[in-house]
């Protein structure tokens, strides 16, 4: 019995909606979780709580309550002012100690939704040994009842929400110890290892995209055509390793430098990769120039060269400049290969020849071990990069509509 074709083609036509319905709602939460992620660093403290961290203590006192055989973390209201600790220091098999430590806090009570706090100076430690691993953590170590097995006592003070300014402006990355989220380096890096390869790549993706529609032999053209989609399908840890392999001896061999991982070796391989994508993209743009064009240029006596130059490529304008943008727009997201060649120095360069750092390869060199605050930070590197993604691809938008328009 065959089904009634009616009943198939609304069968499929929920299908269709059904699937298109979950794919827009997976990247809308997709880019709404990275936006919460991303922002709660700027508007809530790390924590609303002082934390306490023993290491070997069987039984202590902390602000008068006993915790025996403790386990994880010692909480008290992140606006306390003094945290007392009490404990039985056993330097050996007879001498016992009767330790009290004392912390004193300043907490922000103006703003409480805030939770800002901070350790006073000097810690009454006595001959304990006081270290500050980080810019929030404060520990106190005393000898144990074995040598090299210390009694140890850390105090973790929340973080107050860090300034939106301050991690777009600031100029040092520091997110282990001094809890430092300055990103400006980043995003230099990134702008002018983009601009860098849009300078060196777009001369020559235009002028092979000219070569291939107005001048190569339809047979041949087609040959290179698939050529270029075929680079456009390389992986891009390929290019990276080219890039590590060839490119970067190749620049500390010709300027003496002590290594070749830097800005220059970084544009040049993706000068290379984002040739296909605006070879591709820009040739479909000047074959789609009517040939009446060409006819009328070459009619009032102008060189081919002239029409190609002064008539194809200008009315095929608005499309090649989209494939710049989406060239530029896949060297914005380049990740693997950046971080072969690149050097990954988060610093403010003055030369070419320095390492540089891109918002991408931080993302991706730290997200295996970042923790708390620092992974949210690397949210917010996420959501710089969506704005200048979506910018980009709002600009192609807007340039594709105009060379409709102008079409007409």
């Amino acid at each position: 019995m065959l089904i009634p074709r009616r009943f198939t083609d609304t069968a499929f036509a929920w299908l269709f909606r059904v699937f298109s319905f979950t794919g827009a709602a997976a990247l809308g939460a997709i880019v709404v979780f990275i936006f919460v992620q991303g922002a709660e660093p700027f508007l809530f403290p790390t924590s609303r709580v002082i934390r306490l961290v023993t290491e070997r203590l069987d039984r202590v006192t902390v602000n008068g309550q006993v915790y025996e055989n403790h386990q994880g973390f010692i909480e008290l209201p992140w606006d306390t002012d003094t945290v007392t600790v009490q404990f039985v220091n056993r330097r050996g098999s007879t001498n016992h100690e009767e330790i009290e430590l004392v912390f004193r806090l300043a907490p922000e009570r103006g703003r409480p939704g805030r939770a800002g706090t901070t350790l006073l100076h000097p810690i009454e430690a006595g001959d304990g040994t006081v270290t500050f691993p980080d810019a929030y953590t404060t520990s106190v170590s005393y000898p144990g009842a074995m040598a090299g097995l210390q009694e140890k006592i850390h105090i973790i003070l929340p973080e107050p929400p860090y300034s939106f300014f301050a991690f777009l402006s600031g100029s040092a990355w520091l997110p282990t110890d001094m809890k430092v989220y300055g990103i400006l380096p980043m995003i230099m890096g990134s702008v002018f290892v983009c601009l860098g390869a849009l300078l060196l790549g777009v001369p020559i993706a235009i002028l092979c995209a000219l070569f291939m529609s107005e001048f190569m032999p339809p047979k041949l053209a087609g040959v290179f055509r698939s050529g270029v989609e075929l680079l456009a399908g390389i992986p891009s840890v390929v290019y990276g390793f080219f890039g590590l392999m060839v490119i970067v001896p190749l620049i500390k061999d010709t300027f003496k430098t002590p290594a070749g991982n830097s800005l220059l070796a970084a544009v040049i391989v993706l000068a290379i990769m984002i040739l296909p994508t605006i070879i591709a993209v820009s040739e479909k743009c000047l074959k789609a120039v009517p040939r009446s064009r060409r006819e009328a240029s070459l009619a009032l006596g102008a060189s081919k060269m002239q029409t190609a130059f002064n008539v194809v490529l200008p009315h095929a304008g608005s499309g090649v400049m989209a494939a710049i943008i989406l060239g530029f727009s896949r060297a914005v997201g380049e990740t693997m290969a950046v971080i072969l060649v690149a050097g990954n120095s988060v610093q403010m360069i003055n030369s070419p020849l320095q390492s540089v750092r891109t918002m991408t390869a931080t993302i991706a060199l730290e997200m295996g071990y970042a923790a708390e605050r620092h992974a949210n930070m690397l949210f917010s590197i996420g959501i710089v990069l969506l704005i200048m993604v979506f910018a980009l691809n709002g600009l192609v938008m807007f340039l594709r509509r105009r060379g409709e328009v102008s079409g007409e």
